[in-house]
């Protein structure tokens, strides 16, 4: 936190405690013109009065013992600015105290699945249970609760994997992360009719109807950019995370105006290295739930 912000929230604080402490002072005093401690003044249906009896002393003392206990509890714990308290406490490193004790408790549990091949943790209904407790809680936010995914977001139950499927790659994908890098090729491409053609191309490649002239058009322009990525056949490259465009399975649509969005701006999709999240045990897990979904089993699972 810089210099400005403890300062600012610190002046906040005092500022409060000092205000607190005037409010109570000033509204407890009676000032000059008050009606008689006995009578406000006010009176309804001839005989009902309300009285204006000071607060009993002990209950104005009772908030003075409040903000001295402030006082006491912003020395002991952090709250002023950056200051860290005498105490020594912190929120995150009580979290870590925690999640230490949780994570020990737990250790046993991952650990007898330490040295089983994904292939076999994947038949395991055990380990298949407990990688989907993983799944659940870092994974289903993007992939969905049951993993096909949405735009942007890839489907893992089916066989169609830009990075590779086997349990080997899953791995490296759940440690690692992974970033896409398509760029963008309106430029090289130089027009819009030129980028149409290409995304029509695109479009074919997968069986869809298009328009057999602007598909002939596209197909030396997508050879000559596309192809070294996506292959000259367009069944992609797993070295690379470039899509198979012939199989049908779209990330983000299939239609030419998602297309062609693609092709002008370029995709930049990243999923982020979960090693530092839930460990390697917690990896092989999840990996072996992950790849047993593209397998029919996972599917059976979440089924019970």
């Amino acid at each position: 936190m810089s210099a400005f912000w403890t300062w600012y929230i610190a002046a906040l604080v005092v500022i409060n405690l000092v205000g607190c402490v005037l409010l109570i002072y000033y509204t407890g005093r009676r000032q000059p013109g008050d009606a008689k401690p006995e009578d406000t003044s006010h009176v309804w249906d001839g005989d009902l009065t309300e009285y204006n009896k000071p607060m009993p002393k002990w209950w104005v003392n009772l908030f003075y013992i409040t903000i001295v206990f402030s006082v006491g509890y912003l020395i002991y714990y952090p709250g002023i600015g950056s200051f860290q308290g005498t105490s020594g406490w912190s929120s995150a490193g009580a979290h870590d105290e925690e999640k230490a004790e949780f994570e020990a408790r737990l250790a046993p549990l991952f650990a007898q699945f330490a040295n089983t091949p994904i292939p076999q943790l994947a038949a395991d209904p055990k380990a298949l249970s407990l990688g989907q407790s993983v799944y659940a809680n870092n994974c289903a936010m993007c992939h969905g609760a049951d993993a096909r995914g949405s735009r942007g977001f890839p489907n893992l139950t089916d066989a169609s994997w830009n990075w590779g499927g086997s349990p080997e790659a899953i791995l490296h994908t759940v440690l690692n992360g992974r970033q896409a890098a398509m760029p963008p090729f309106a430029a090289v491409l130089g027009s819009e009719q030129a980028v149409t053609e290409t995304a029509v191309y695109v479009q074919s490649l997968s069986g869809m109807k298009v328009d057999p002239a602007l598909a002939a058009a596209g197909k030396p322009r997508f050879e000559g950019v596309c192809a070294a990525c996506h292959g000259v056949e367009g069944k992609g490259n797993e070295m690379l995370g470039a899509p198979n465009l012939t199989d049908g399975v779209w990330l983000y649509g299939s239609d030419l105006a998602s297309i062609r969005e693609g092709i002008v701006n370029g995709r930049n999709g990243m999923m982020p290295p979960h090693e530092p999240i839930i460990g390697l045990d917690r990896a092989r897990l999840v990996s072996a739930y992950v790849y047993s979904l593209s397998q029919g089993q996972g599917a059976q699972l979440s089924e019970r």
